[in-house]
């Protein structure tokens, strides 16, 4: 959380939230990220499956491909997003902690694919890796619905409530 002088700094200030909403990238976030954790859902019983039958490798292991590959997109606009709002494309103050732990999370999920392009792994350790970038995945996704939590928080009150609030 941003800290200035003892006080509560303000997810956005007001320029960075008309920026926000004004950025067609935002929408695209709102998008990517559900279909993400959609993607993640179907990966994740894919995952489990085969580690507990081991059966559907092949399936398992695509569906983490395809994971992978929704996770470099909303990374990629989301680093264009942050960009609009924020004047940079990695680390704003308002999200470093979140984009720290997004490095974490690419970096696994890229283990993966270079192991299995490789084939330093067997089926096996691949998901179990796989269950590892998830994990962190979890984690970031975490992160990301608390700071969406908060920046609704700190939304503007709309004036027919504001009137309401000060009665």
């Amino acid at each position: 959380m941003r800290q200035r002088q003892g006080r509560h700094q303000p997810l956005y200030s007001s320029a960075e939230r008309q920026r926000r909403d004004g950025s067609p990238w935002t929408l695209v976030q709102g998008v990517l990220a559900p279909l993400q954790f959609l993607v993640f859902l179907v990966s994740l019983g894919l995952v489990v499956r085969t580690l507990a039958s081991g059966e559907g490798a092949a399936a398992a292991n695509a569906s983490v491909v395809v994971k992978t590959l929704v996770l470099y997109a909303i990374m990629v606009t989301g680093s264009i997003w942050e960009k609009v709002v924020f004047g940079r494309y990695l680390f704003a103050p308002a999200f470093f902690w979140e984009d720290v732990f997004s490095m974490l999370v690419l970096a696994l999920h890229t283990a993966y694919l270079t192991a299995l392009g490789f084939g330093w792994l067997d089926t096996h350790g691949l998901l179990v890796l796989a269950l590892a970038a998830y994990a962190a995945y979890l984690v970031n996704a975490g992160q990301f619905l608390l700071k969406l939590r908060t920046a609704r928080l700190e939304a503007p009150a709309p004036l027919a409530l504001a009137g309401e609030v000060g009665r």
